[in-house]
């Protein structure tokens, strides 16, 4: 086995979420002072020096089981209260960072994976935390996969402890990505507490026992209170000494309790941020918008013409990213790579062929690649196949994502410009997600998965194992890429741990991405962070990207609040 010692050294670390809903600022303020028993206002300038206040969608549920689909709306359970293995920071090429694992070693043959733990860990009731804990949280898994959402016990073949601080994994087939899934997102629950519980997949976990550095203090609808865990492992820390997370209404009321000093910490996109925040208060009002994802315009493979790859070059040729970028995203949001890799975060994995490409509007190119595909322009304008059918179609955005739905406008008008007709389609959330799973759609805009390397970008969109016929649900590859050099290439990398084998993997995926288009690239998305130093210091920037900055990403969001310092 080859060991991997992480550093000992903990990082000084920060956390996405489109949109909230939000209730008036004297409805906020009188929870969170009724929370408060009636004592002083948490937004008094004494409380707010320690107690860090992050406004959220709502109104909240009562529930802090980590492995429920609504805890993924749920601030505190995931990071500040319940604990991973290790940390990979996104930001710095998956750099790893020692959590309640102190290192791991892969076999040399990739079949086993095995967890040094942190010694004198105590869960934030006193017990010691030990690899039985580590081993029933996977056990719990397996016993009722919906709970296992990160499809772990597909890799898994048994887990066992030596002893109280080692974990080993053994996998059915080696599988390098299960260090991130298993030990960057699998949260790690008590065995003296859950092991009582009747069904897990229905426990609310309303007074929740862990190893973060915060403990369960208060709930209501609108505010959520956490403490500081002062049986923490990590000495001194956190200086934070509370948590309040707290309902807001509305994108304007949102922005107001930003304004106002009244929260410290948010994740909303915020248009001509410089002026509409920043200026304000200069020398405490502060944003970072890094890049993290890659935004696609997903075509329908599965029904013509989008079939033809001249089509989908056409359409990329025909679509002016920088005007997406100025008129749709206010700047925020440069151009994608055609690779789709999100730059600078995973510069080193890009391809010396891709080092100086970028997209490029050529209108000409794309009325040339449509006519060698057969397809020739009628009277209108509009091109038609040979049937006489015209090439129009729909491309889907969701309803008050007003970013996205400009972004259509502007492709609509790029793509009547070359002789093709598509109309933008605003419609509900539920609505544009299930026409995604179901491949009930012509086009849409929307995300990509991102995480450590660009590995789980193209796995997520190009795995044939992700995708499934129309009208069956495909958990992801919305497009229906099926294609066996692809899923060769994805092999490739999974099944080693050797990273020049991996990165010959990677080169090959981003050719395919870039020559083939199986999805089209558009923008870099980026992770919304604003921030105040008014009663904090310490937030993660361009020169300390220790981790995202987003108030949702976790387990960033641990990071970044073991590294605040509060003022005076």
């Amino acid at each position: 086995m080859t060991p991997h010692s992480l550093s000992s050294s903990l990082p000084s670390v920060s956390t996405a979420q489109r949109g909230a809903w939000f209730l008036s600022l004297l409805v906020i303020l009188a929870f969170i002072l009724a929370a408060c028993g009636g004592g002083s206002s948490p937004t008094s300038t004494t409380q707010k020096s320690s107690v860090l206040t992050i406004p959220w969608n709502g109104p909240f549920v009562q529930t802090f089981n980590p492995f429920t689909a609504v805890a993924n709306g749920m601030p505190g359970a995931r990071g500040m209260i319940y604990e991973t293995l290790i940390f990979m920071n996104f930001l710095q090429s998956g750099a790893v960072t020692p959590w309640l694992a102190t290192s791991y070693q892969f076999s040399s043959d990739a079949n086993t994976l095995t967890f040094h733990l942190r010694p004198n860990v105590q869960w934030s009731d006193g017990k010691p935390f030990s690899s039985t804990d580590v081993i029933f949280t996977l056990n719990l898994l397996k016993q009722y996969p919906a709970l296992d959402t990160n499809g772990l016990w597909n890799y898994l073949k048994s887990v066992s402890a030596p002893d109280a601080s080692t974990v080993v994994v053994t996998l059915k087939q080696p599988y390098s990505p299960i260090l991130y899934y298993l030990g960057d997102q699998t949260w790690i629950v008590p065995q003296h507490i859950w092991s009582n519980i009747a069904d897990p997949t229905k426990y609310a976990d309303t007074n929740p026992i862990g190893t973060g550095p915060f403990m369960f203090q208060s709930f209501s609808t609108q505010l959520i209170a956490l403490s500081k865990n002062p049986r923490y492992w990590q000495p001194g820390k956190p200086q934070v000494t509370g948590l309040h997370y707290i309902v807001t209404q509305s994108n304007n009321s949102e922005e107001l309790l930003l304004d106002q000093g009244q929260v410290d910490w948010d994740g909303q996109f915020l248009p001509n941020v410089q002026k509409s925040f920043v200026s304000r208060d200069p020398a405490h009002y502060h944003y970072w918008f890094p890049p993290t994802t890659t935004t696609m315009l997903y075509l329908n493979l599965a029904k013509s013409p989008f079939n033809l790859l001249p089509v989908r070059q056409a359409i990329s040729y025909a679509i002016n990213r920088q005007q997406l970028d100025t008129a749709g995203e206010s700047g925020y949001q440069p151009p994608a790579n055609p690779t789709a890799l999100v730059l600078p975060a995973q510069q080193k994995y890009l391809s010396s062929d891709y080092t100086n490409a970028s997209f490029r509007v050529d209108t000409g190119k794309a009325n040339q690649l449509l006519q060698s595909a057969g397809f020739t322009k009628g009277s209108n304008g509009i091109y038609v196949d040979k049937s006489g059918k015209p090439l129009s179609f729909t491309m889907n955005a969701v309803t008050g994502w007003t970013d996205w739905v400009t972004d259509l406008q502007i492709i609509s008008a790029n793509l009547k410009a070359i002789g093709i007709n598509a109309s933008v389609n605003a419609i509900s959330f539920n609505s544009y997600y299930v026409a995604m799973q179901t491949g009930n759609f012509d086009a849409a805009i929307s995300w990509t998965t991102s995480g450590p390397t660009p590995f789980f970008m193209f796995k997520s969109a190009l795995d044939s194992k992700n995708t499934a016929a129309v009208g069956q649900n495909a958990n992801s590859n919305w497009e229906r890429w099926t294609d066996p050099t692809t899923d060769k290439l994805l092999n490739q990398y999974a099944s080693t741990t050797d990273p020049n084998v991996q990165l010959q993997a990677i080169y090959g995926l981003e050719k395919i991405m870039a020559e083939q288009l199986p999805t089209i690239p558009l923008l870099m998305g980026t992770s919304w962070s604003e921030y105040t130093t008014t009663h904090f210091t310490g937030w993660p920037s361009a020169d300390n990207a220790y981790a995202l900055p987003h108030t949702a990403a976790v387990p960033d969001t641990e990071i970044v609040v073991l590294n605040l310092k509060p003022i005076g």
